[in-house]
């Protein structure tokens, strides 16, 4: 009997060591590399170091197309956001040098690749996206819609989006800019519950006093010019509804008016030209695309302010259709409509419109566009 319980015991024994020794060696396969052979080779071989420097000393234009920055530009904009997005190497690794975050970061907004990188890039983009927002201070994106929340970005379009609106004045530069409200949105709550409009209705906004129109003494306030699916408002500037037929007048004016709206096109052409990220889905949290987004509308500024000729297209201001008109536009979000403008605001756009059919207000070429 004795013999029997040994014997017993000695094969649980053996059983427990095999089943030991298998897990063992299960952990010895799955074990995971600290660091890839290959990324330890980065500071010798990597393609900031080589490829970028190259281009930076050897090819601007090529360094431009790559980074849509000017090499003196991305190193001005390095020095302001190295003190933000600078980690601290240890004993176990070196740590992303802020260089090739900004540059990943630039990449990124340039070619609106999706971020199929791992974790670590994932985290460093919006990380160096505020940095950038920070130190440089309405239209659809297409996201993912974050889990869980339904059909909470869904809109009337069909596709997942949040919304941005941007005010931008005659020199191409982004004003103001509100982004996140989602897709879901109505039309009616779109500008209505944007933070733009509240300051336009309370004259928070700094907006300068009203003016005489050249040539007249005929005071005019300042005012933000909009197509016909904005409110008329004593503060924004609608053209004249197409419905019923237009007086040569009406038509003059619209005219007039589409050609300064014609800013904003262009804005957000050269916008989504040198930042294409704004023409793909953009597979990320909406809190972070916020964060992306102002980032840009800084950058652009930027950009804009520190090297204006060679930022923006050569052929912006002309109503020739340029090749990055041809790209995909960004989506026009829905915006509210109404019928209830005021009386001070109906005055304010019939005296625009005799002052552009005036001979102190017409230009000549008017007339050739009715």
């Amino acid at each position: 009997m004795d013999d029997l319980v040994t014997t017993i015991k000695i094969i649980l024994l053996l059983m427990s060591l095999r089943v030991i020794l298998r897990l063992k060696r299960w952990r010895i396969k799955r074990k995971r590399l600290w660091v890839k052979p290959r990324l330890l080779r980065r500071g010798r071989r990597g393609a900031y170091l080589n490829l970028c420097r190259e281009l930076q000393s050897e090819d601007l234009q090529s360094f431009q197309n790559f980074a849509r920055v000017v090499p003196n530009q991305f190193q001005q904009l390095l020095q302001m956001v190295t003190p933000i997005i600078q980690r601290q190497n240890t004993d176990f690794r070196d740590a992303i040098s802020p260089g090739e975050r900004l540059m990943i970061t630039l990449r990124f907004l340039a070619t609106g690749n999706n971020l199929m990188f791992p974790l670590r890039s994932v985290k460093l983009i919006p990380e160096t996206c505020r940095a950038i927002y920070q130190v440089l201070k309405e239209r659809h994106l297409k996201v993912y819609p974050p889990p869980h929340c339904g059909a909470q970005f869904f809109n009337y379009k069909h596709f997942n989006s949040i919304v941005m609106i941007a005010l931008v004045d005659s020199n191409y530069r982004v004003l103001y800019v509100d982004v996140g409200c989602n897709g879901r949105v109505s039309d009616g709550g779109v500008f209505r519950g944007s933070t733009l409009q509240e300051s336009l209705e309370q004259r928070t906004a700094n907006i300068p006093q009203p003016t005489p129109l050249p040539g007249t003494d005929m005071s005019m306030p300042f005012l933000v010019a909009a197509d016909e699916a904005f409110p008329l408002k004593s503060y924004l500037m609608k053209p004249f509804a197409r419905r019923g037929g237009l007086s040569r007048e009406q038509r003059v004016f619209n005219y007039r008016l589409s050609r300064a709206r014609r800013i904003v096109e262009n804005t957000f052409g050269v916008f989504a030209n040198r930042f294409r990220f704004f023409l793909s889905t953009i597979n990320l949290d909406p809190n972070v695309v916020e964060v992306i987004v102002l980032a840009s509308c800084a950058l652009h500024n930027y950009l804009r302010d520190e090297c204006f000729n060679a930022y923006l297209c050569e052929l912006t201001d002309q109503d020739g259709q340029e090749t990055w008109r041809q790209d995909p536009p960004l989506q026009q979000a829905a915006l509210p409509r109404s019928t209830n403008a005021s009386s001070e605001a109906k005055q304010n756009r019939e005296r625009l419109m005799e002052y552009f059919n005036s001979e102190a207000g017409a230009v000549s070429w008017q007339w050739d566009r009715l």
